[in-house]
């Protein structure tokens, strides 16, 4: 049940990532649009995980009735969580780089500020309309 509940979380965190990153690389080259998504996301990630295992922890330290029954899968879900947060900021996009060079797939040209077809660049939207 822990297991199934990691994956979940860590998959959900992946698409939200993999997605803001889709939306980026056609104004920035493939590098530069995963750091800026990795900027972008660091903080809704770490509150989430943090909200997360603070939520679990009275389960983890089994205070209350019937907690004791609880522990090991809030033990488990904690666990994964602290290791998921490195993985999806650190690990994701440096794999996905190298399977992205591998494949022989093409970064998208950096663009110096001008508007994507169809939209405005972010530069022109300000810091407030960009979230």
């Amino acid at each position: 049940m822990g297991m199934t509940m990691i994956i979940g979380i860590v998959t959900e965190v992946a698409i939200f990532f993999f997605s803001e990153q889709q939306e980026l690389a056609p104004s920035m080259g493939r590098r530069e649009s995963l750091i800026a998504t990795g900027q972008n996301r660091m903080r809704p990630i770490t509150m989430t995980t943090l909200a997360a295992i603070l939520t679990l922890l009275p389960l983890a330290f089994a205070i209350g009735q019937g907690s004791e029954m609880q522990q090991p899968l809030a033990i488990a879900i904690i666990s994964g969580l602290i290791v998921q947060l490195p993985l999806v900021l650190g690990v994701m996009p440096v794999l996905f780089s190298l399977t992205q060079q591998r494949s022989g797939a093409p970064s998208p040209p950096a663009t110096t500020g001008k508007p994507i077809v169809g939209g405005e660049s972010r530069a022109r939207l300000g810091p407030n309309l960009c979230a």
